[in-house]
């Protein structure tokens, strides 16, 4: 069965070639019904944009991909006085990780952000431009990601595995585990809340998991679920505090906010210092990651710190040996992460774990 071109694609949805590029470099230009009319003709055709007619012959790029999320925290950047960086730092560790691994093996690396309504589409346009493509903790459309892989070779970083794909991950149960355990039994807090992410993020539903485990381990009744949720922003930890102090009232109230990401655990910490609450005297926080933000405010801030460049060259290794052999079986790789105690919980600044 050949390949489908873009002139399959156009005929189908009885549209002009140049409508079919424009859907793909511009979507916004292209109205909406004649633009999902593009969008399915080629899902059903599996047909999937090529960026340049360099590779045809050797059908080979020398470029890697990468697509991520686009965290964008809007209620940082309208906030008067509000710092224009409270984005996401975690994908810039995975995308520094990823990009010199790849020059290491003689590659270029693309790098592409998308927000979730447009995954599917991102996914696709940049796989017609690289030889193979990591997926960093997006959720994708599975119909996209299958006619994806089956062009070029694909690794999901962070998240659920897939079927039939590379994945890599890190530790995050137990991470989670074992700061939580820390409070537990070296702070003797009983009263704790847990931020979580997203519902439909398993690195955050991992970290609940072990935080849950914790509480069985101490004995204490089991969380049934995230006392709060949020975007994974400094926002989000800003209002997740809002949330809490509103929600207890004048009853007591937790000895320590668990955050599932030191994004909302360092806007938690500017909340709490508008507030006047002391931390770690009237209250212990705690992150997770290990971004460069957390050792740098006041207090410093326990977290877990996990491999985020790490995840990038493990992509690129996986990468690499999948277009050396196209029919190895499936590998899935599962990083280590190491707790960090810091003043945010009681401990002193990069204490070691014990």
């Amino acid at each position: 069965m050949s390949t489908p071109t873009v002139y399959d694609v156009a005929e189908r949805a009885g549209v002009s070639i140049a409508t079919v590029s424009r859907v793909y470099r511009n979507p916004d230009s292209v109205r909406g019904p004649t633009r999902e009319r593009v969008l399915a003709s080629a899902r059903e055709l599996g047909y999937v944009p090529s960026g340049s007619a360099r590779g045809l012959a050797s059908r080979s790029t020398g470029v890697l991909g990468l697509c991520y999320p686009d965290f964008h925290d809007s209620e940082s950047d309208s906030a008067p006085g509000a710092d224009p960086g409270e984005v996401a730092l975690y994908s810039d560790e995975v995308i520094r990780g990823m990009e010199r691994a790849a020059r290491r093996h003689g590659y270029a690396l693309l790098i592409a952000a998308s927000h979730a309504d447009e995954a599917g589409t991102r996914l696709t346009e940049v796989a017609g431009r690289v030889d193979g493509l990591a997926v960093l903790a997006q959720a994708v459309p599975e119909e996209a990601l299958e006619m994806v892989a089956r062009r070029v070779p694909v690794v999901l970083l962070a998240g659920e595995p897939y079927d039939g794909l590379d994945h890599v991950k890190v530790a995050n149960f137990d991470g989670q585990l074992q700061i939580t355990r820390h409070l537990l039994s070296a702070h003797r807090l009983r009263r704790l809340a847990f931020v979580g992410g997203p519902a439909d993020s398993p690195d955050g539903e991992a970290r609940f998991l072990g935080y849950q485990a914790a509480h069985l381990e101490a004995g204490l009744p089991l969380p049934a679920g995230p006392d709060v949720r949020g975007d994974l922003t400094q926002a989000a930890g800003r209002k997740a505090v809002e949330e809490l102090f509103g929600a207890y009232g004048d009853g007591p109230r937790p000895q320590g906010l668990v955050f599932a990401n030191d994004q909302m655990a360092v806007g938690a910490l500017h909340a709490l210092e508008a507030r006047g609450v002391d931390v770690p005297g009237d209250l212990a926080v705690t992150g997770f990651d290990g971004i460069a933000l957390s050792r740098l405010v006041r207090p410093t801030l326990t977290t877990v710190r996990q491999p985020m460049s790490q995840l990038g060259v493990e992509a690129v290794e996986l990468l690499v040996a999948r277009l050396s052999g196209r029919e190895r079986s499936p590998e899935a790789r599962l990083l280590p992460v190491t707790p960090v105690w810091r003043e945010s919980c009681g401990c002193a600044t990069d204490a070691a774990a014990p």
